[in-house]
């Protein structure tokens, strides 16, 4: 078997480049999908995917209001 099937939340963490700490408090409040085998914390590929998707964000204009449009005065 190639991929893997589980990540430990170090290993996790080191993947998305995120503090481990951070990763532990949102999944122990229930804020991002995680399996817990017995008392561990894992993480699947696909809850690391699910995890990169939820925190992607519509880029925005230079003027920082959704497709850069300024109003139009009158």
């Amino acid at each position: 078997m190639n991929a893997r099937l589980l990540h430990t939340p170090s290993e996790a963490a080191e993947l998305l480049r995120i503090p481990e700490s951070w990763l532990r408090k949102k999944a122990a409040a229930r804020l991002i999908p995680c399996t817990f085998v017995g008392k561990h914390l894992r993480f699947s590929d696909n809850d690391l995917q699910t995890i990169i998707e939820s925190g992607t964000r519509q880029a925005r204009g230079a003027t920082g209001r959704p497709g850069g449009h300024r109003p139009r005065r009158s």
